[in-house]
């Protein structure tokens, strides 16, 4: 194992973002917990026709911990502390406002807060536009509490030419912010696998 990540995904549009995470991740041998909200398996549903036997399915690997379990070890700090990172992709505006502002009504608001007191890495994936005042008042809290906020948009230098590039270069940056090395994009005046 390269060692835990939890990964939460909630009811924004964009879940294929922690679809393909969940994917990379456990092809890299990473230890993964997912917290998916009520919402989150709407949308999985909805956008990727994925119900959770699906997920259950095809990744027996994961440990899936319900948004209502408050009692789970990575509610606790001393357990997070364990952790590589947590990613929340993607993070609605509701999650990124109950961890901007300390209330949890579900574990993915309670492991954002507990993340940002021990200082564990986190990510929020945000994927909506525009944004409003709020929604930029509660990006700059938490960023200001240790946070990194990504808003889900894709490069084009690259030149993709299918989805599938536009999505990898948003999880590939997501993995640039744990510092995972991974070849999902093709970086900056990068050519034929030297770094320039």
């Amino acid at each position: 194992m390269h060692g835990k990540i939890v990964l939460c995904i909630t009811g924004a549009s964009g879940v294929l973002y922690g679809y393909r995470l969940l994917q990379v991740l456990t092809s890299m041998s990473f230890e993964i917990d997912l917290v998916v909200s009520s919402s989150g398996w709407v949308v999985l549903k909805q956008e990727l026709d994925i119900t959770k036997g699906d997920l259950l399915k095809e990744f027996p690997q994961v440990n899936f911990i319900s948004e209502k379990d408050i009692s789970s070890p990575i509610a606790s700090g001393s357990r997070l502390v364990r952790y590589k990172g947590v990613v929340i992709a993607p993070c609605s505006m509701s999650t990124l406002a109950h961890i901007a502002n300390g209330t949890n009504q579900n574990l993915i608001h309670r492991v954002g807060e507990v993340a940002l007191k021990e200082r564990v890495p986190i990510l929020l994936l945000l994927r909506e536009a525009p944004y409003s005042l709020v929604h930029l008042e509660n990006m700059l809290k938490v960023a200001r509490a240790g946070a990194v906020v990504m808003p889900a948009s894709p490069g084009f230098y690259h030149k993709p030419k299918e989805m599938q590039e536009l999505i990898d270069f948003v999880v590939g940056k997501a993995l640039d912010c744990l510092r995972i090395e991974h070849g999902l994009y093709k970086r900056w005046k990068e050519s034929d696998g030297v770094d320039t």
